[in-house]
């Protein structure tokens, strides 16, 4: 299973999203990366912002831990949010190191109406309104594009 932490970065109640297109599809996802061998997770957090988009974060309290148990050759990936703070710079993408289009600052409540990777838009923006929530949610139901 590979492990895969992101950054829920909320700025002025926008979220931080990078966009790919995929078979006609834009599909979204929090800013993150794989983990490599003897990284902690935070570590791994932190250099996937600074690599993929330029920026040096702060990573705060973990909100939201989901899994992505595939159906066909893709791994099997669980997936660990974090809240996380721009202390340095501003997100630009960087194409040498992520197939991302662009980012795109979405108004929080919209995350529900877009195609995201993972698809925990409604998980997520509970998290976000209500800290008492559950960080564990299971398995992600997963739409492949």
């Amino acid at each position: 299973m590979k492990v895969r932490p992101a950054a829920c970065i909320i700025k002025n109640n926008k979220i931080l999203l990078m966009r790919y297109e995929y078979n006609g599809h834009s599909v979204y996802n929090l800013p993150g990366g794989n983990r490599e061998s003897g990284e902690l997770i935070k570590e791994t957090l932190e250099r996937e912002m600074i690599e993929e988009l330029g920026i040096i974060v702060k990573v705060n309290e973990l909100i939201l831990i989901g899994e992505v148990i595939s159906k066909d050759q893709k791994p099997d990936t669980l997936h660990i949010i974090f809240n996380c703070d721009i202390n340095e710079n501003e997100p630009v993408i960087n194409k040498n190191e992520t197939s991302a289009i662009d980012i795109a600052w979405v108004e929080v409540e919209e995350i529900i109406n877009l195609n995201l990777y993972p698809n925990i838009g409604s998980e997520l923006l509970k998290r976000i309104s209500d800290k008492s929530q559950s960080i564990y949610i299971g398995e992600i139901n997963q739409v492949w594009y």
